[in-house]
């Protein structure tokens, strides 16, 4: 049951939701995601008709960047398999999501890297990524966006790269198989593959990487 980021309501499905959002509250009390959300769900009634032309246009320039980014970022991918490739990198992942905007659901999170806990609500992992991300300065709460959204998938937003026995963070790749190293990946106290796992609603994430 979605509840409401600026408010105490709550409500029971996502349109509902959104309906509150465009009617109680002002948009500049919004994040720009959540506007965003809104004006995909109730329209603009203020933007009026608009040429096609130009929307083919960007829609085309949009699809050959879109193109050349997967070209040089993906096929061109070297170095390991999975998001954390043995040189301390965050490269690919498995599975990346799909039907944007058709969920709004919230978990907890705690990622440890040698003793020190990363801190989410700083500016640079706030509003990282339309499927996944922190919002209004909150760095204790998730919220996911989207189908299909992997426990590998966010922590890759984050710049952090985890499979289920190792934790790349900073250029540093922590393996359980190295002597006087700890890694755990789990969700809810259960030790789960980040390249399967879907997160759900109400999920805990912990994350730890310890070295000595």
């Amino acid at each position: 049951m979605p509840e409401c980021n600026y408010c105490d309501g709550s409500f029971e499905g996502e349109g509902a939701y959104l309906e509150h959002l465009h009617a109680e509250h002002d948009e500049s009390e919004l994040s720009r995601i959540d506007r965003r959300r809104v004006a995909d769900h109730v329209g603009d009634d203020e933007a009026g008709e608009f040429p096609t032309g130009p929307v083919i246009i960007a829609g085309t320039l949009l699809f050959t960047v879109a193109v050349l980014v997967y070209v040089v970022f993906v096929l061109n991918v070297g170095g390991g398999s999975g998001p954390a490739a043995a040189s301390g990198s965050v490269g690919e992942v498995e599975q990346t999501p799909y039907r944007y905007q058709s969920v709004h659901q919230h978990g907890s999170i705690d990622v440890v890297v040698d003793g020190n806990a990363l801190d989410f609500s700083q500016e640079q992992y706030q509003l990282r990524d339309d499927a996944f991300h922190f919002e209004n300065g909150n760095g204790q709460q998730w919220h996911k966006h989207a189908q299909g959204v992997t426990l590998e998938y966010a922590m890759s937003t984050l710049g952090i790269g985890v499979t289920d026995s190792s934790v790349t963070f900073q250029g540093t790749t922590y393996n359980e198989s190295d002597a006087n190293t700890n890694v755990t990946v789990a969700v809810n106290g259960n030790d789960v593959d980040p390249s399967s796992y879907v997160l759900q609603d109400g999920d805990s994430i912990r994350v730890v990487a310890e070295s000595s």
